[in-house]
């Protein structure tokens, strides 16, 4: 019935997790609604649902980055995907 997709442990993983940050954010916004919109240092206006949107892609570009540029394994840029991460829940 999945076999469309090569349904991997680390690919289930990385969907559970994107749809746990979707309902960890959904439930924020319930409990503290209004989003905190802000000015960061990208000079973009942006809500909590847009710095998840910019962490997460900018991930996907980290990885692919270092997957065309060294390699294998991924252990660093998921530090630096983390670390962008915070970034951009922190400054942008």
């Amino acid at each position: 019935m999945l076999n469309w997709m090569a349904w991997t442990w680390p690919t289930a993983l990385v969907f559970i997790g994107i749809f746990s940050a979707l309902g960890v954010l959904t439930l924020v916004e319930i409990r503290h609604p209004g989003g905190q919109e802000r000015r960061g240092v990208l000079g973009l206006t942006t809500t909590r649902g847009d710095r998840l949107f910019l962490s997460l892609l900018g991930a996907v570009y980290i990885f692919l980055a270092w997957l065309g540029l060294v390699g294998m394994p991924l252990w660093a840029p998921l530090g630096l995907a983390i670390a962008w991460g915070v970034f951009c829940f922190w400054k942008v």
